[in-house]
Parts: C-alpha cells; structure tokens; sequence
C-alpha cells in the first residue's frame, strides 16, 4: 500500500514541478542557461537515441519514465529560489507592530 501512495505522491510533485518548469520557462528572470536545460526534456522524449531504446517494449518506456522526472526535477532544483517579501513598513493598527502572518502555534 505504501509503494502505491508514494508512487502518487512523487506523480503530483512531477506535475507541480512541471508547472514551475513552464512558469520560468515564460519567466524573463531565469536565465538564458536554464532555459536551454529545459529544452533538453522535450528534445530527450523526441530523440531517437535514448538510454535504452523505446523498441524494446517495458525497458524503453521504463527508462522514460524515470529519466524524464529525474530531470526534471534537476532543472527545478537548479531554479534560483524567489526572495520572500516583506512589507517596508508596519502594518499593525497601532503603527509600531508587524503582524507576522507566518507563525503559527502548535
């Protein structure tokens, strides 16, 4: 049972890391090498030369399941992270207190 819920798992981080994939691929900050990597998961499903090629029935369409989101998730990795925002000033209703929205009591 547990194999089956950490194979879920790992298919819903694929997809989210998919959709950041796209969002910096769009994004005019990431840089122009990142950029040319993410390219390299389209252009690995497309290419004829693969690790194990895909004539070869289960092993072929094995190796793209797992080269696919390991590279993937590589890419994001490389993605340089968003610097948190801060307000520049207080906004507490006495004016002297921030309110900091990211505590929470266990």
């Amino acid at each position: 049972m547990s194999g089956k819920f950490s194979l879920l798992a790992r298919f819903i981080t694929f997809r989210r890391e998919l959709v950041t994939l796209w969002q910096a691929f769009l994004a005019p900050e990431t840089p122009m090498r990142l950029k040319a990597l993410m390219l390299l998961v389209p252009l690995y499903l497309l290419s004829p030369l693969d690790l194990i090629p895909d004539f070869i029935p289960i092993a072929g369409w094995l190796d793209d399941a797992v080269v696919i989101p390991m590279l993937v998730s590589w890419i994001v990795s490389l993605l340089p992270k968003a610097a948190p925002v801060r307000p520049s000033r207080p906004t507490g209703t006495n004016g002297d207190r921030t309110i900091d929205g990211t505590w929470r009591r266990l």
